[in-house]
This record gives structure tokens, sequence and C-alpha cells, in this order.
């Protein structure tokens, strides 16, 4: 069955990541599981014993770094239970009836493509473990999540705020003509109010498929407001955002014509650095 899967390593954001994951499950009504990946190259040993070699006898060396191995996997397996089990109890206290915890050994994307299947929405936060002290800086897996997941990736900001109001950055694609549908089918955004923004040249062709895009959430049951702006894409989603109080932001990961560069190599950082909100990456 279809279900939110939330990463989570134990950062600051890792909170957030919780609740966000909990509110998208309780509104989509499918299961909720945790995500924690043992990464070996991320836990390298503190003690470096290369110098060593020529005093003592090779197999104690290697019996030795062996040993010192053991100690960090061990570590970092008690460090990731732990880990999940208080995600789990924090869902359950949100309401989420028996979240699945999964703690895999391996590299993030690989394990994220072997579950991929098995995922409806993923949510993970924009800053991880490696970056918590940093504010302007993104994930160090992120944007390898965005460019090769093919499902839904809502990235979460450092604090939780339950959405009341969603902006949809549309494009006219054939992509963001599929996001809309998606969308139109889901239960994700039921009940609130719907932003459809265009950014680029008010011409009657965009006008068009602005209006064909808020017919189909329309028919769904939507409130839907449009919007046609112009400038650079960035600065007039955000300034349109503020003006209009919305605490969700929903694009593309690749678009056409102005939003092409979006998440696309360093648009992604900047956009993920500037966002204070969620950002809903649609594949």
């Amino acid at each position: 069955m279809p279900e939110v899967m939330a990463c989570i390593d134990g950062s600051a954001s890792t909170p957030a990541v919780c609740d966000y994951a909990a509110w998208a499950s309780q509104r989509l009504k499918v299961p909720l599981s945790f995500l924690h990946v043992l990464e070996p190259q991320r836990y390298p040993s503190e003690v470096d014993l290369s110098g060593n070699i020529w005093l003592r006898r090779r197999d104690s060396l290697l019996q030795e770094l062996a040993s010192l191995e053991q100690q960090q996997s061990r570590q970092s397996l008690e460090q990731g239970r732990l880990i999940l089990n208080a995600a789990r109890e924090r869902a359950m206290e949100a309401g989420i009836h028996a979240p699945e915890v999964r703690q895999p050994e391996g590299d993030l994307v690989e394990c994220l493509h072997e579950l991929e299947n098995e995922i409806e929405l993923l949510v993970i936060g924009a800053r991880g473990e490696l970056h918590a002290v940093q504010t302007s800086a993104v994930g160090s897996q992120l944007e390898r999540v965005v460019r090769s997941m093919h499902r839904p990736i809502l990235v979460t900001p450092s604090q939780f705020k339950a959405p009341q109001s969603v902006l949809f950055a549309f494009d006219g694609s054939a992509m963001m003509r599929q996001a809309v549908t998606t969308l139109a089918a889901s239960a994700l955004f039921q009940g609130l109010p719907i932003h459809l923004v265009m950014i680029g040249s008010a011409n009657d062709e965009a006008w068009i498929q602005l209006e064909a895009a808020c017919a189909e959430l329309a028919v769904a049951g939507f409130t839907v407001h449009t919007a046609m702006r112009t400038g650079e894409v960035e600065a007039a989603l955000h300034l349109f955002q503020a003006e209009q109080h919305i605490d969700l932001l929903v694009m593309g990961a690749y678009g056409h014509s102005r939003l092409r560069q979006f998440l696309v190599g360093s648009s992604t950082a900047r956009m993920l650095r500037t966002t204070r909100t969620p950002l809903l990456v649609m594949r």
C-alpha cells in the first residue's frame, strides 16, 4: 500500500519532518513510515592508526581497526534506533496509528530507489544533520534525491506549521498539467485555497492554459485563485507568497519556459535556501 515516507537523520529539522509527514499521512489517509539510513561513509573512524603500522604486526592492527569499526557500527545503529523510536512516538502522539520504522544500511538515494514503488509522498528536511547550524545551506543529499526520485517530494523547513493555503507555480508544461491532475485527485490539499500563478508574459495562450488548470481544480472542489506575474521567477513567487500569506509552495522539479531552470544545478540550492515554507516538488 502506498505510504508517506519521512527521511530523518536526528538533526534539528527532524521534529518538523515528523510533523509534516504526520500531517500528510492523516490528510492522505495512508500509512506513515520513517526511514533512517545508516551510511558507512558518514561515520569515518575517529582514530587514524595508519602511522602505527610499522610499530606492530599487521594482524594486530587489522584486529584493532575491525574492533573500532564494529564499535562505531553498533553506536550508529543504536543512535539510529533512538531517532526512529522518538519519531514513532511523536507521530503516535499526533494521532498516527502504528507508524513503521526502517533502518537500512547503504546509500540514501539507492535505498529510496528500492522503496520508490511504496512511496506516495516523500518528506525530507531542507537542512540535514551536516548543515544544522547553517541556515543558508541545504541538505547535502537533497538535490540528489530531487533529481533521482519520481515521486512527489515535500521539502520541509525547520519549524512545523500546518499549511492553510497553497501557491501552485504553473508554467503550462505537460508535466505541470499532469501535476494539476494529480493534485486534483489527491486529498492532500482538499479544503485549502489554491493560488495558481504563472510567471511570464500575460498573453492569450498563457491565460488559456491557466484557466484550463483552474477549471480542473475547481471541478475537483478546490477554491482557486489565478494570477499572472512578471519578473524573475524566484523573486516573483516569493513576493506573491508574502503578499498573500501563503504557507506552502508547489512547483515542478523540471519545467519549461522560464521555470525550466528551477531545481536544476545551482538553482536547486538557491530556491531551497531562500524559501522559508514547505516546498512540494512534483515530478
